[in-house]
């Protein structure tokens, strides 16, 4: 597999990661070698019930009461970060006079924690820094409020990527914004936090991860650290997921999805995503119901075989297979099998778009969106796929 030795490494967030590691934020807050300065917290959950219920913001709370500060709960993020709920965050955040923010819940939380952050120190809309579509294409002068993040979820690579998904709902966009300062100073991988996640749900995050990563390695732009990670990150994830999903006690399995999305994002700090991601991102912002890794389990296939039909990058299916279990393979169509394989094991693989009231006849505009709003996404791809074949890919995996 050819790659490139010249790279950027950047990945600025300090991590704690493993089982209980949550008990050691206190630590990380105004000591010398801690990560995070502050005397008042803005606690972003989700507008839903879980963590309350589950315990997580009581311990989170706890931490913070040990480190000596003070914090307010910002309790109003939907599954789908939209432009009026980051205005909301940061009114908050301001009014509260916020120090730094902790970010607790899944990638939704985190992204717009991440947001919220940035627009704390800089003027306007969060769509003013959108760099496509209809976005302002401006650049934030101020660095972003420092942040923790915690995910409760493992597949989006959230906690140690400096980007996050926003939606505008009058245009349909969905784009990933970021600035200065917005990768999060401190992340908490801690499986513990995870273990309740429905079954359904830790499955399509631990896709998410996977072709965060396949992706990664399909590129034109490989380089030796994206690959170093990404094939880590697959192997990790696919040898740990259907342990994980189908046994809700198993931590060790759950810790090593965590891991492997953590390294998920840093593969997005150091290589880049594709196409695939461009679309799922333009299905999810028309279909605000549409869990992102469900939309990508949903096209994935048909994407991938596009590339092996061209042999596109033979070496790359051959050697990604081999990294999911398929020993000894020469045979890049082994990449698609081992994928059926794992979405059968997860229960995930009779999927539908209908079951998110997905219709054909929007498939075209979603295709025209995500080319206009993240053109960058689809020059990564390893060959060109042009807009009549996604539109043909949405159309073969529409069931």
């Amino acid at each position: 597999m050819k790659t490139s030795n010249s790279f950027v490494f950047n990945v600025p967030t300090k991590a704690l990661v493993g089982p209980g590691k949550l008990n050691d934020l206190h630590k990380e807050i105004n000591t010398y070698n801690g990560a995070i300065t502050g005397t008042k917290a803005m606690v972003v959950i989700s507008n839903g019930k879980s963590v309350r219920k589950n315990g997580y913001l009581g311990r989170v709370e706890e931490q913070l009461k040990l480190a000596g500060v003070d914090y307010v709960i910002f309790d109003r993020i939907g599954a789908n970060p939209v432009i009026a709920m980051i205005e909301d965050g940061r009114q908050f955040c301001l009014e509260n006079g916020c120090d730094f923010i902790v970010a607790l819940g899944g990638g939704s939380v985190i992204d717009a924690a991440k947001h919220i952050s940035m627009l704390a120190t800089n003027d306007g809309s969060i769509w003013d820094y959108a760099q496509g579509g209809t976005g302002g294409k401006k650049n934030p002068e101020n660095r972003a409020l420092q942040s923790v993040a915690i995910p409760t979820t493992a597949g989006t690579g959230s906690e140690t990527d400096a980007g996050g998904v926003v939606t505008n709902v009058e245009t349909n966009e969905k784009i990933g914004i970021k600035g200065k300062g917005t990768a999060p100073e401190l992340a908490i991988v801690d499986a513990e936090l995870m273990m309740s996640v429905p079954k359904d749900f830790k499955a399509y995050q631990g896709f998410d991860a996977v072709f965060h990563s396949t992706e990664s390695i399909l590129t034109h732009k490989l380089n030796a650290v994206s690959k170093m990670i990404a094939c880590e990150a697959i192997y990790t994830v696919c040898h740990n997921l259907e342990r994980a999903v189908n046994d809700p006690e198993d931590v060790e399995a759950m810790q090593a999805v965590a891991y492997g999305s953590y390294l998920s994002g840093m593969g997005m700090m150091t290589g880049l995503l594709t196409g695939a991601h461009g679309i799922e991102q333009s299905m999810s912002g028309r279909y605000g119901d549409l869990p992102h890794g469900a939309g990508l389990i949903m096209i994935c296939k048909q994407y991938y075989q596009y590339f092996i039909d061209h042999h596109a990058c033979d070496d790359k299916f051959v050697e990604m297979a081999r990294l999911m279990g398929a020993d000894g393979t020469d045979d890049p169509q082994d990449f698609i099998r081992m994928m059926e394989k794992m979405e059968k094991e997860c229960g995930v693989d009779q999927l539908k778009m209908t079951d998110y009231g997905m219709d054909p006849s929007t498939f075209e505009d979603i295709v025209r969106i995500a080319f206009d709003s993240t053109p960058w996404l689809f020059d990564n791809d390893p060959i060109e796929m042009d807009r009549a074949a996604y539109l043909k890919m949405m159309m073969d995996a529409y069931k």
